[in-house]
């Protein structure tokens, strides 16, 4: 027992040394996986969600603050899968009339808006509101 004590007081003397991250890893930017930004109508939407390739999300609202939520497994797969078949395509002009809501997808460099959604917009952005409905919350 007396050793145990004494092995016990030793180690308590020994100095503490913490390990940390290099500065470039605590600061590295995320890189964006896909974007969606719906703006506009009446309601005066102002809806961003920024999904990250760690599977991360960034939510906000034009109502409250930032959130951020990691997605689910099964979230994460069924995006990956709506996004292999997303055909951004080209932007489209608005149209006249003031109650409309843009739709403004970026996906592997490249950024597109539309007011009316293509077959293949469909899945990744119902799967985005999805998220966006789920995890924001304004605290």
């Amino acid at each position: 027992m007396r050793i145990s004590r004494i092995a016990l007081l030793s180690l308590a003397a020994l100095p503490v040394m913490a390990v940390t991250a290099p500065a470039e890893a605590a600061t590295a930017p995320r890189k964006l996986l896909v974007e969606l930004r719906e703006e506009g109508g009446f309601a005066g939407l102002h809806n961003r969600v920024a999904v990250y390739t760690d599977g991360c999300a960034e939510l906000s609202r034009r109502t409250g603050p930032a959130v951020r939520k990691c997605l689910t497994a099964a979230e994460w797969r069924g995006l990956r899968g709506s996004l292999k078949h997303l055909r951004l395509g080209r932007s489209e002009s608005r149209p006249p009339g003031a109650d409309f809501i843009a739709y403004g997808l970026a996906y592997g460099g490249h950024r597109a808006t539309r007011y009316t959604l293509p077959p293949t917009w469909k899945p990744v952005v119902s799967r985005l509101e999805k998220i966006l409905v789920k995890y924001w919350a304004p605290d």
